[in-house]
């Protein structure tokens, strides 16, 4: 038997949708003009950025982004074009590749992050009280949590 939602949790699920869509459409238009990087490339450059060795395998790296390989695959080939990753063949193993930051993509990163974490700041943060903070972390691990129970 389906477990349909009620008025007030169908009203809150379709206001996240409607949040988060929008806040993804405003972040991405203020990065992009700012520092013509996508959300997409953004998201890569600080998984790369977050590495001592600023370097990772192509498939640990779609699962910590949650792509699909296929989606990631062609993300990689357009920021390489533009210089701000390189791939290396694991040379301890023989399988796959390492996506590695390139001095253009550090560079990139580090200009375009100031005004994003600004952004998010105006958008989210600025607006909630710390007991809302409190509230979204724990709401954001509760449903992290369940999600990877699902997964397993």
């Amino acid at each position: 038997m389906t477990r349909w939602l009620d008025e007030r949790e169908q009203t809150t699920w379709r206001g996240y949708l409607r949040m988060q869509a929008r806040l993804q459409a405003e972040l991405h238009r203020r990065l992009q003009a700012e520092s013509g990087l996508s959300i997409a490339d953004f998201d890569v450059l600080v998984a790369l950025t977050d590495r001592p060795d600023e370097r990772v395998r192509v498939l640990e790296l779609a699962t910590s982004l949650e792509w699909e390989k296929s989606r990631l695959s062609h993300h990689l080939a357009r920021m390489q074009r533009r210089g701000l990753i390189t791939r290396e063949e694991c040379d301890d193993d023989g399988r796959g590749n390492f996506v590695v930051l390139t001095d253009q993509g550090r560079t990139a990163i580090e200009r375009a992050a100031p005004g994003h974490v600004e952004s998010v700041r105006e958008l989210v943060f600025d607006t909630l009280t710390d007991d809302d903070v409190d509230a979204l972390a724990r709401i954001t691990g509760a449903v992290g949590a369940r999600l990877d129970r699902a997964r397993h």
